[in-house]
């Protein structure tokens, strides 16, 4: 099925004309504007296997090119540059090239999966677009997503103790991803978020009986120990050398 989103057209390749007039038949309004031909040869006949040895895109050969991931995604509804439907396209024609001008975005996949579950056959959109973005990221293409450091330390310590606390995992993904905690703290949405978690618009109008009534005091306060004390599972030492084991020999089957 050919692409004819307009948008996915290079703006040198097409050409509009006020007035157009065909075998003496004026088509103004309707047929007046032309798409300059192309011609690709740089295909990679390898690039769909390649994409289907990363977990989530083992059924992107089923696509048949419908549309409904992108009419249902929510980030097309926001960005018209954020097309699942023209990037698996291009990923069964092996255009990588005409891919990675996209590899800025395709991370952006909210994961809100009304793709994979509007998809007529089961093609698993959501899981294609984060297949394409660790490959891009492996590949060298592209530097590393804020979502796969945090993925990467939200693993970590999952495998490490089992479980997670809430307060080291924001911590080292602010630190990992090079943002200034602080400034977000004193200047940023962090603080907002903080503020107003722990009521403290209410201190600050003197409302201090009112305050105290709705903060969370044994939430932060478990919070603030579990940054000290880290929590970890019951018996995790042994499951959790097994599972890093399995992880390890996942990726080496996957891209081995």
């Amino acid at each position: 099925m050919a692409i004819h989103e307009k948008t996915l057209i290079d703006a040198d390749r097409l050409i509009t004309s006020d007035k157009l007039v065909v075998d003496g038949v004026d088509v103004s309004g309707h047929w007046n504007t032309m798409i300059l031909p192309r011609t690709l040869k740089d295909y990679d006949d390898d690039f769909e296997t390649k994409i289907k040895t990363y977990s989530g895109a083992e059924n992107v050969h089923r696509c048949w090119q419908c549309g409904s991931c992108t009419n249902s995604c929510t980030m097309y509804a926001q960005n018209t540059d954020f097309n699942p439907r023209y990037w698996i396209y291009l990923v069964r024609l092996g255009l990588k090239d005409e891919l990675l001008k996209d590899k800025d975005i395709i991370w952006q996949c909210v994961s809100c999966n009304k793709c994979t579950n509007i998809c007529p056959k089961d093609v698993r959109p959501e899981g294609v677009m984060k297949a394409l973005a660790h490959w891009i990221e492996e590949e060298g293409y592209g530097s590393k997503s804020n979502s796969s450091i945090f993925d990467e330390e939200f693993t970590r310590q999952c495998l490490e103790r089992g479980r997670i606390e809430d307060s080291e995992v924001m911590s080292n993904f602010f630190k990992n991803s090079k943002q200034d905690m602080m400034q977000m703290a004193l200047h940023g949405w962090l603080g907002i978020f903080v503020a107003r978690m722990n009521k403290w618009t209410e201190l600050r109008q003197g409302n201090v009986i009112r305050f105290l009534s709705r903060t969370p005091i044994m939430h932060s306060l478990h919070m603030g120990l579990s940054m000290f004390f880290k929590p970890k599972t019951k018996s995790w030492g042994r499951t959790g050398d097994v599972l890093k084991q399995y992880v390890k020999e996942q990726k080496e089957l996957a891209h081995g």
